[in-house]
């Protein structure tokens, strides 16, 4: 990597500002970069990054470079190119516009003869010297719950207005993907694939899609990881198996998180950490620190990424192993709080330190979240950890106790467990975090039509295949979630509802096709009716929440942005973001006291 850092008598020399520091010398309108992203042998990717670091908003740009050796241009994206070495970029009219503190990134593939790829000087009128900026202030964040159960920030209630942006934590491959079948790259989603467009991408950048969200009122990201997300080097962390078009290529897994903290802080958002897995193969269907197979999805029919192969301990012939423990996750939760100084930022409200954790008991999960408060702590006394609940049974059967068995909680809903063996993390540093869904990511119980004998007791596929009928009960629900954890917000506990959300339209729109064949005898929303209700409960409750998600790459939950992607028509458009769906702003606007 180049970077521009000086300009003597019309040469401009490219420093790299890893190896030292000039403090005398002049700052710039922007830093513009130039990367090398990818090569082989007789082509090469990059871009070139420009950087507003003034105070003042840059409102044209051009670049100009031109190769020494036989280095050439074959196509763009999110520019206007010009020349045939040298060569002129311009922006498109969504990237003209730098605001301070911001970036923009246009690339290219070109042909090569020689290894490595040339790294040219850059120049152009936007990366010319200008006065130097007042340094910012550093960042702070002493993160704490008040005696009110509201979480404060440097002694400032902070409303949590927190959305879910997923993908560091893994996706899975399809078992045919030409180029990584079977794999689980750990990639954010930034709705910016590739392929999209013939290959010039949608232009859409991580810093786009924060100042939109910003501007809808977000101020809170949970951001799900998992251990090989904090491996530089890991296969299924490295741009080789990447889904994001060339222009937001992460160098690494790694990196990409630490980028983004970064930028968040830059932006005033704060972040939840989340552990989501002991492994990104296996994903989240864990449910605890050392999983093993059978998984809940062994048997789902018409889907490709059962990870019966995959377990976090030994799971005898046949199964890859990551191995995952106690002590690597306690390692792992101090690792994650030491970064607050390792990046010089005060946004990392709190670690969410394990994703529902559904196959433990309540006395088991207590006793690890104890002793992942007593890590975290000796690393970090500013931030909050967050705790999720457990469900209602474990993997071998064993019952755990939830009160009313006719209301099945949620994977990590279940708190009943907190009210006579409590948590022993002092309350002015705990957040709870149950997560609640409706009907499309699973039929529970609670949701059958009494009228309908054949239907009680049944849930999921079995309730879908005898054509029950779902019904939204809102005194049941609401009797449910009171019993699992709305009585610890009486009693002044924080409580953030990890996850909640769903897709609208279930069981039609972006649904699963199995779902669509199965509940095809459900109208439409459905799920809606349920987050109205979830969100009515929360209001009067003042219970703040984290909605599942930001992006709609999720295959059950579907997304706060609308998504090209379609099962039936459109299976080319996955990973391309449309605009916001207008009822999940208006559900979480309710939610935050906007309408």
């Amino acid at each position: 990597m180049y970077k521009l850092t000086l300009k003597l008598s019309g040469i401009i020399l490219p420093l790299s500002a890893s190896l030292f520091t000039m403090s005398a010398m002049p700052t710039f309108a922007a830093t513009c970069e130039y990367r090398v992203q990818n090569e082989w042998n007789n082509g090469f990717v990059a871009s070139i990054r420009i950087t507003n670091d003034t105070t003042s908003t840059i409102s044209d740009w051009d670049v100009n470079w031109v190769y020494s050796g036989e280095d050439r241009i074959t196509n763009d994206w999110s520019t206007k190119l010009s020349g045939n070495n040298p060569y002129t970029a311009l922006p498109e009219s969504y990237n003209a516009i730098i605001e301070p503190g911001h970036s923009i990134e246009f690339g290219f593939q070109g042909t090569k003869n020689s290894d490595p790829a040339e790294s040219p000087v850059i120049s152009g009128s936007v990366c010319e010297p200008v006065d130097p900026p007042e340094p910012p202030e550093p960042s702070e964040g002493v993160f704490r719950v008040n005696g009110s159960g509201k979480i404060t920030k440097n002694d400032e209630v902070l409303p949590v207005r927190c959305g879910a942006w997923f993908g560091l934590e893994g996706r899975h491959e399809p078992s045919d993907d030409a180029n990584n079948p079977g794999g689980a790259p750990m990639e954010l989603f930034i709705g910016n694939t590739f392929w999209a467009n013939g290959g010039q991408g949608t232009g859409r950048t991580i810093q786009q899609t924060i100042d939109e969200i910003k501007a809808q009122g977000v101020n809170v990201i949970r951001l799900p990881i998992v251990p090989q997300t904090l491996e530089a080097d890991n296969p299924q962390g490295i741009p080789d198996v990447f889904k994001n078009h060339p222009s937001v290529l992460s160098e690494n897994s790694r990196q990409a998180l630490e980028d983004f903290i970064v930028l968040a802080d830059k932006n005033d958002l704060n972040l939840i950490i989340d552990i989501h897995s002991c492994s990104n193969y296996v994903g989240w269907r864990a449910g605890r620190l050392d999983a093993i197979p059978p998984y809940t999805d062994a048997d789902r029919e018409e889907y490709d990424f059962t990870r019966e192969d995959y377990a976090c301990s030994d799971a005898g012939p046949g199964v890859t192993v990551h191995e995952y423990n106690e002590d690597r996750w306690l390692e792992n939760l101090r690792e994650i709080a030491s970064l607050s100084d390792k990046l010089g930022v005060g946004n990392i409200l709190g670690i969410d330190i394990f994703n529902e954790p559904w196959d433990y008991t309540w006395d088991e999960w207590k006793s690890l979240a104890e002793s992942a408060y007593q890590e975290i702590d000796k690393v970090n006394s500013d931030i909050l950890i967050v705790v999720e609940g457990v469900a209602a049974k474990k993997s071998d059967g064993t019952p755990v106790p939830h009160g009313n068995e006719e209301s099945n909680p949620n994977w990590g809903e279940n708190f009943y467990g907190q009210a006579d063996n409590p948590l022993n993390i002092p309350k002015e540093r705990l957040v709870l975090s149950p997560h609640i869904y409706g009907p499309s990511v699973f039929v529970q119980r609670q949701f059958m039509d009494e009228s309908q004998e054949r239907c009680n007791g049944l849930e999921g596929d079995a309730a879908g295949d005898e054509q029950c009928n779902i019904l939204i009960d809102t005194e049941k629900l609401v009797n449910g979630w009171e019993e699992h954890f709305g009585y610890l917000r009486d009693e002044g506990f924080a409580i953030v509802i990890g996850e909640f959300g769903g897709n609208m339209d279930w069981p039609a729109g972006t649904a699963p096709i199995r779902d669509q064949k199965r509940w095809k005898h459900i109208a439409p929303g459905i799920d809606e009716d349920w987050q109205n209700v979830a969100v009515d409960y929360m209001v009067e409750h003042e219970i703040e929440a984290c909605y599942w998600a930001i992006n709609p790459e999720s295959g059950d939950a579907a997304g706060w942005y609308g998504h090209e992607y379609d099962p039936v028509s459109n299976t080319e458009g996955w990973g391309q973001w449309n605009v916001f769906d207008t009822r999940k702003t208006d559900l979480l606007n309710r939610l935050w006291g906007n309408k």
